[in-house]
């Protein structure tokens, strides 16, 4: 297939197609609070070098990938993953600083082009960009979309293998098929807090139980507190490395 990838900053001419691109996330997850903050026009555009779009040579957006740089100097990579990297991402922007490390945020191809290998090539086209732009790695906190029991935990979903040893979760093995290890689980990714009637209309759900509530497309439960009248859904992720060679 026809496929051209470039950042936003080559081609701000598409930033108004990217911008209408279909959301295609469930409802709940467009509720985290340093996503949202991320995903403003104004914000996206700071980081345009990190934005990559998937196009053809007539300008049709079939995909895109979505990065940040930010400052990390542990050893370990930490446990609040996505909304983590957003978070210092912004940070080190608004304070000048200098970041280490790039992640990735999102991989997306658009539907009725799914299946053809996109993902693939997009992933690695933003890893190639990562070394461009002088990262060693490429971090990724995955979200194993493939995780289908919710009451599995993640310290086993992510390491479970077929019988040729590749992830048995679609994405992850993406990752791996590319090249990229499995470093740790970012136990709360992503974390996201409502009222119950918030969590009601993201949901379609009653939410009238206290305990842990089974939401379709969470990876884990969602915690209500009847009493208290709020939920909260804390989501854990799988980090990745993509070494880049820089």
């Amino acid at each position: 297939m026809d496929l051209t990838i470039s950042s936003l900053a080559q081609r701000p001419d598409l930033k108004d197609e990217l911008l209408r691109l279909e959301n295609t996330w469930p409802e709940f997850m467009r509720h985290d609070p340093f996503g949202n903050v991320y995903y403003q026009q104004d914000v996206l555009t700071q980081f345009d070098e990190y934005l990559l779009i998937a196009h053809t040579a007539d300008d049709e957006i079939l995909g895109k990938a979505h990065a940040i740089p930010f400052q990390f100097d542990g050893d370990e990579l930490p446990a609040d993953g996505w909304d983590g990297a957003i978070r210092s991402g912004i940070h080190t922007k608004l304070l000048g600083g200098s970041p280490n490390k790039m992640a990735a945020l999102e991989i997306f191809v658009c539907s009725g082009k799914q299946g053809l290998g996109l993902s693939g090539r997009i992933l690695i086209a933003l890893r190639d960009q990562a070394k461009s732009l002088g990262f060693a790695e490429l971090l990724v906190p995955v979200r194993p979309n493939g995780k289908d029991d919710i009451r599995e935990l993640m310290s086993s979903y992510a390491y479970r293998t077929r019988e040729d040893g590749l992830p048995v979760d679609p994405w992850l093995r993406t990752h791996i098929r590319a090249g990229g290890t499995i470093d740790s689980v970012a136990s709360r990714s992503m974390a996201i807090a409502g009222t119950l009637d918030e969590w009601r209309s993201w949901t379609g759900l009653p939410m009238n139980t206290s305990g842990p509530v089974d939401v379709p497309e969470a990876l884990t439960p969602v915690l209500c507190d009847v009493e208290h009248g709020t939920a909260v859904y804390i989501e854990p992720n799988v980090w990745v490395r993509h070494r880049t060679g820089a």
